[in-house]
């Protein structure tokens, strides 16, 4: 009866354990985990016959609204409306940490905020030229806090990012799949 008593409570320890090994996320394990998806996110994305690169859901180029028009779509949103779209524009910038986001020019003097829906894939650090996205669009008011994490990632100055104060509205996207034209 004792030995019986001795293997179950070493059981439950295992078990225990276990659940506990299971259960604990490390940073270094998260930073792991978003290593090997930036490693292999140029075998995740996939050349059509058009070149563009596809990340995410599979969305085409075909009918997609010019950054003017989207422009114009924005402007008639408000606060807490979403529209979904698919537009084509010029890549402004990308999150130079991980590639978790990047910036669309829609006029010369508005960008696009385009996340990835439940960031379940990147774009490459280096991306250049432009985009087709497709997804929901809205407008956000932007804490303190947010603007300067995106400016950290985007590789500001402290003063730069020091110099942000005041929360702000921005065009906003959620993208479930992209399109980047790749150079021919």
């Amino acid at each position: 009866m004792k030995t019986f008593a001795i293997i179950a409570l070493a059981g439950f320890l295992a078990i225990g354990c276990a659940e506990k090994k299971e259960n604990t996320t490390t940073a270094e394990t998260v930073e792991t985990e978003v290593d090997t998806q930036m490693e292999t996110q140029k075998d995740v994305a996939m050349i059509d016959q058009d070149g563009y690169a596809q990340y995410g859901a599979s969305i085409t180029a075909a009918d997609a609204l010019p950054a003017r028009k989207i422009n114009e779509r924005y402007k008639n949103l408000a606060l807490g409306d979403t529209a979904t779209v698919k537009f084509e524009a010029p890549i402004n910038s990308v999150c130079q940490s991980m590639g978790c986001w990047m910036r669309l020019g829609v006029d010369t003097d508005e960008e696009v905020f385009v996340k990835f829906k439940d960031y379940a894939y990147f774009v490459p650090l280096d991306t250049k030229g432009t985009a087709v996205v497709e997804g929901k669009a809205y407008i956000e008011e932007v804490s303190v806090d947010e603007l300067r994490h995106m400016a950290e990632d985007a590789g500001k100055s402290e003063a730069e990012i020091a110099a942000i104060t005041e929360t702000k509205k921005e065009y906003r996207f959620m993208a479930d799949g992209v399109l980047i034209k790749t150079e021919q």
